[in-house]
Formats: C-alpha cells, sequence, structure tokens
C-alpha cells in the first residue's frame, strides 16, 4: 500500500509520553504498520518505559525500542529512521497528542499527495486557558506550533527522506533541524504541503529560566546561516527574532562598564542609559501581551536583563564552531 506508514517518536521518557501513546491507540483508522520508540536518554531504564507502552495495547507488538545514546533529536529520528521499511514514516514528539481520528486522517493526506510531495505537516493546536491572557511560555508554544515544517506532526516519504540523508545531527537540539530538512528538500525540487490531520500539543512544564535555556537555539541559527545563507529566513517564512538588538544590548552594557573601569563617567552612563532603554524595551515587549501576574513580570524583569548576553554569546560562539561549514548544495542528479 502506498499510504502504509510508520511512526517514529524519540524521547526522554517523559511522563507525557503515555498520553502520546494512548492517543496514538485509540485514534480510528488504518494503524501504523510500525512504531519506532527511540529512547534518547543517555543511561536508559527500562522500567521507566514499561508503563508507556502499556497503553499501546495490540499496537505493542507492532513496536520497536532503540536506543539513541542521548545525542539529540535529529540523531534519535535518524536512528528511527533506518528501523522502517514502510513508504511513509510520521514523525511525532513525545508530547503531542494526535486526534481521535488521526490514523484516518493521515491516511487521506498521504494518498492525496502527489509523486513529488515528500512531506504531508500535520495541524498543530496548542490548547491556552480562556480566563486569561497566554503568558511569554504559552505564546512561545504556539509560535512554534504555526511554524511550517515542524515535527511535532510531520510525515515524510521514507525515500525522500534517506536520499536527503535524513536530519543533519550536528543540530543537537529540538530546534532548526526539521527546517534544515525541509529546505534541503525543496531544494532538491520536492514539495511539502500541508495536510488536514490535527494533532494537539499541550504546553509544556518548564521552570523558571526556560527562555533563558532557549538561547542555546542561537548557535543552530548561526548554523543555519553558514549552511543556508542569510535568506533562510525568508524561505522559511521564520521570524528573524532579536538577535542584532540583542547583540546592541549586549555591547551597550559590555562598553559602560568598560568605561566606568577606565574612569569615563559620562560615556558610561550613556552606554549604560542605552543598555536599560534596550533591556526595559525587551521586557515591555514581553510583559505587554501576558497576563502580567506578580510572578510572570519578576521573571520575565530577569530574564529580559539575562537574555541579551546568553543569546549573543550562543550566536557568535555558533559563528565560531561553524566557521568552516561549507554551504548546502543541492547534490547532482
Amino acid at each position: 500500500m502506498t499510504t502504509a506508514y510508520a511512526v517514529v517518536i524519540p524521547t526522554l521518557v517523559h511522563d507525557t509520553l503515555a498520553d502520546c501513546l494512548g492517543a496514538l491507540a485509540a485514534a480510528t483508522g488504518p494503524p501504523p504498520r510500525e512504531i519506532v520508540l527511540v529512547d534518547d536518554r543517555p543511561d536508559p531504564d527500562p522500567g521507566k518505559l514499561a508503563h508507556p507502552l502499556s497503553v499501546l495495547g495490540d499496537l505493542r507488538d507492532r513496536t520497536t525500542v532503540l536506543h539513541g545514546g542521548g545525542r539529540g533529536p535529529a540523531a534519535a529520528r535518524n536512528s528511527g529512521l533506518r528501523a522502517v521499511a514502510s513508504p511513509w514514516v510520521a514523525f511525532l514528539d513525545d508530547d503531542a497528542q494526535v486526534g481521535p481520528h488521526w490514523c484516518e486522517q493521515l491516511t487521506q493526506d498521504l494518498a492525496a499527495a502527489g509523486p513529488d510531495t515528500a512531506g504531508v505537516q500535520g495541524v498543530i493546536t496548542v490548547p491556552l486557558p480562556r480566563h486569561r491572557r497566554p503568558t511569554d511560555r504559552e505564546r512561545e508554544t504556539l509560535a512554534r506550533a504555526r511554524a511550517r515544517w515542524g515535527t511535532v506532526d510531520m510525515a515524510y516519504r521514507t525515500d525522500a527522506l534517506k536520499q536527503a540523508r535524513g536530519f543533519d545531527e550536528r543540530f543537537p537540539r529540538a530546534h532548526r533541524e526539521d527546517v534544515d530538512l525541509a529546505l534541503r528538500l525543496l531544494d532538491a525540487g520536492w514539495g511539502i504541503r500541508q495536510g488536514r490531520r490535527t494533532t494537539r500539543h499541550p504546553v509544556p512544564p518548564a521552570g523558571r529560566w526556560a527562555s533563558l535555556a532557549a538561547q542555546r537555539g542561537h548557535a543552530d541559527d548561526a548554523l543555519m546561516l553558514r549552511l543556508h545563507g542569510p535568506e533562510w529566513w525568508h524561505k522559511a517564512v521564520a521570524p528573524r527574532g532579536r538577535i542584532r538588538g540583542h547583540l546592541a544590548v549586549t555591547a551597550a552594557g559590555a562598553a559602560a562598564c568598560a568605561l566606568a573601569a577606565a574612569g569615563r563617567r559620562t560615556a558610561a552612563l550613556t552606554a549604560a542609559s542605552l543598555w536599560a532603554a534596550g533591556t526595559a524595551e525587551f521586557a515591555w515587549a514581553r510583559i505587554a501581551p501576558g497576563p502580567r501576574t506578580r510572578d510572570e513580570v519578576a521573571t520575565l524583569v530577569v530574564t529580559s536583563a539575562l537574555i541579551p548576553p546568553a543569546a549573543s554569546w550562543y550566536w557568535l560562539s555558533g559563528l565560531w564552531r561553524h566557521r568552516g561549514v561549507p554551504a548546502w548544495r543541492v547534490a547532482a542528479p
């Protein structure tokens, strides 16, 4: 069957995995021919995986568990890809919950794909509270759900992926590796379309400083720049973000410290004023759309001061680390 498909789920075996597998097992329609779970914990504990697997029911006999070794989601998906034989492979995040008719809708999406279509993306919904405005974390999750080619729910032709050599494992995080793959497939002449199946992606739990840790993604943006050039933002219809502003604010803060140490008080005050103005504008841009609770405001004020230097560090270190990476070129037929 040309619409036969496998499902690959890279996972760190969070609590959300049971809900992910339970929704997949309950979905109506032709079931996946294969399910591959790639346990990407550096030191897997098989006992922790036993409960999520129990919710699969009859699908458990079709399920294979691989060990990814903690090399990141790109490498984990490649491990799953090498293990499947179906003509299509659907990638799901382990915190996604497919809709009640997902299997049927996926089969319809695949049947409608033309021979030059490499991938069909699912429609991602993010449940948000109705009684208040979304937090900064919730808005970020919604923006990711609306991004092109995200692997929260993405089905690809197995042959197309193998021709493209899968995901680039130089992307160690769940950031930009999906965009890189899609741009390579598009450059090779394939098409990627939007499907009709729906998948729910709840806002993942995160600590207070999650936005600060997320700045590591700027190193991946630097790799994208090396691979696909400065126009990759436009090709992916992706927001460029604030890296230029972060660099300017960080430079102003560093200049203020250096000038103060040199005894140039007036110049130091001018630089410090620029730093303060830039930091205040960034903080307000994050605070204004949200619920403005005391805890939310306090967190955003502190992280808005820390994010610019963190983002600048990861961006510049990424440019340096990937300075020798050649630009992506389409292979000759």
